[in-house]
């Protein structure tokens, strides 16, 4: 079934597939299925949760893949959050360094990863160790902020949500209902508020600013 969506949304034009895996699960072996059924395609994990995926399989893995479809697999990680992982949970920062630091003694290139960074110091180590950024649960003016640190060399590519209707009130009820989960998260949360956002906007189920804003 992957690879059957995969090979209609190449068909389609698109240049690259994400496939998220933020609840661990099999997201390399989608990966996979869909490259082997595509030609020009590029696929992407958006995100592998460092938390949730052994780092030296990760780095067989990405090596396989990219060796299999002529480099179009790209590693993008996350961190996910201490609401979701446990007790298991430490700092962001550190743990996002660490497993870094673990690719690289596996010998992978920092070219072919990207993190999912919000805040300036992880895009400031996106922009050192990865080829870029993929920031999830933005609003547009966030990659106006990226690529103000990450710099025009490397990779912005931010999730954009949206609501294929055109009455307003069906569209903010489709995106609120997107939305819950995230707005109890203080990583998504606490970079909304550095781009302007209040307790207002953020208290469920979401103010008509905020939603419109991230779908």
């Amino acid at each position: 079934e992957v690879g059957d969506i995969a090979a209609l949304i190449e068909s389609l034009g698109y240049g690259t597939l994400w496939i998220p895996g933020g609840a661990r699960g099999a997201v390399l072996d989608r990966c996979g299925d869909a490259l082997a059924a595509t030609t020009n395609l590029a696929v992407a994990t958006g995100i592998l949760n460092i938390c949730r995926h052994d780092v030296a399989e990760a780095a067989a893995r990405t090596a396989e893949l990219r060796d299999q479809s002529d480099g179009r697999f790209l590693l993008g990680l996350g961190v996910s959050h201490e609401r979701l992982i446990g007790e298991e949970y430490v700092k962001p920062l550190a743990k996002m360094e660490s497993y870094l630091d673990e690719l690289d003694t596996a010998g992978q290139s920092p070219e072919v990863r990207v993190l999912a960074a919000l805040r300036p110091q992880m895009l400031r180590l996106a922009t050192e160790r990865s080829a870029g950024t993929h920031p999830y649960f933005v609003p547009p003016e966030h990659s106006a902020v990226a690529r103000e640190v990450v710099g025009a060399g490397k990779l912005v590519a931010p999730e954009q949500a949206v609501a294929l209707v055109t009455d307003p009130t069906e569209a903010r009820e489709i995106a609120r209902g997107f939305c819950g989960l995230y707005l109890g998260l203080p990583n998504y949360t606490n970079n909304l508020r550095a781009l302007g956002y209040t307790d207002d906007d953020l208290t469920p189920p979401g103010s008509d600013r905020l939603v419109d804003a991230i779908v």
